[in-house]
């Protein structure tokens, strides 16, 4: 008997604790092979990408994939992840969150089982905000910095 992925639920419950205390979930995706991600906005592999309900439409967290539109420089966007690439996700605000190990999905299911792309890019106006790359969370702590004289 296969046991099944905790990790659909643990993102579900960690956006959830998100949203329900004001926090931006942001989602971290290792990009591999054929990824429906704004390739543009990968950085060593990787891409951090702000799954709040403000900065997406149509967002959806199922057990198989993570999907949304969203507006990068302006365009509207669809997105498609598979839920084995999400390496962590965590609060803008304080980094709490969780990291995950990468699952590689099996060879014959990499995106013919994706939800289908459709072009939301009717359903949001084009004065809202657009969905621009996150900063990466800033460690807590001291500074490392000193000053030089």
């Amino acid at each position: 008997m296969s046991s099944i992925s905790t990790k659909p639920y643990l993102i579900r419950a960690i956006h959830e604790w998100c949203s329900d205390h004001g926090f931006t979930p942001y989602l971290v995706v290792s990009v591999r092979d054929k990824m429906q991600v704004p390739m543009e906005y990968v950085k060593n592999n990787e891409i951090v990408l702000n799954i709040s309900y403000n900065a997406t439409r149509n967002l959806s967290l199922s057990n198989d994939f993570v999907s949304f539109s969203a507006r990068f420089n302006g365009v509207s966007r669809d997105i498609v992840i598979p839920v084995g690439a999400v390496v962590s996700i965590f609060s803008r605000e304080n980094g709490e969150g969780m990291g995950f190990e990468y699952e590689a999905p099996p060879e014959a299911a990499l995106l013919d089982d994706a939800p289908a792309a459709s072009d939301h890019s009717a359903d949001k106006p084009d004065d809202d905000d657009d969905h621009t790359p996150p900063e990466p969370p800033r460690p807590a702590g001291r500074s490392h910095l000193r000053v030089v004289k």
